[in-house]
């Protein structure tokens, strides 16, 4: 279970509105990012909110991975999405892959200000003797 789990808040996302309310398309470029980091997809799941008296609804985006997951949630009448990517280090150190996919998808959001942390998860094994 050794791994890296970020995180990262964003606020004030100044990108086109439908990435934060398509789902579909949001789903797409989550699965491009993980691809494009070198990490294997194994099951995918987008779902959109529906609408409020606050406006359009938000999207949930979540890529399992061989490696373990990516989750976004957004929040279009704040402009606001949380991102969630984890990767346990099992078969070989992932912490550069994953660290990839947030900044990919950073980029796609464009916040003004991103809230972001870092967590290493579990013990490294020792080898046996």
């Amino acid at each position: 279970m050794q791994g890296l789990h970020l995180t990262a808040d964003l606020h004030d996302c100044q990108c086109d509105t439908r990435w934060l309310t398509d789902a579909q398309a949001l789903g797409v470029r989550c699965v491009a990012a993980v691809h494009a980091a070198g990490l294997q997809p194994v099951g995918q799941l987008f779902h959109r909110f529906p609408d409020t008296d606050a406006g359009p609804g938000g999207v949930t985006a979540t890529v399992l991975l061989a490696e373990s997951h990516l989750c976004v949630h957004t929040w279009p009448e704040r402009r606001a999405v949380t991102l969630d990517v984890y990767v346990c280090n099992f078969g070989g150190d992932h912490s550069a892959k994953a660290q990839r996919v947030l900044d990919g998808l950073l980029a796609l959001f464009e916040p003004t200000a991103a809230d972001r942390q870092a967590l290493q998860r579990g013990r490294a094994i020792a080898a046996a003797s």
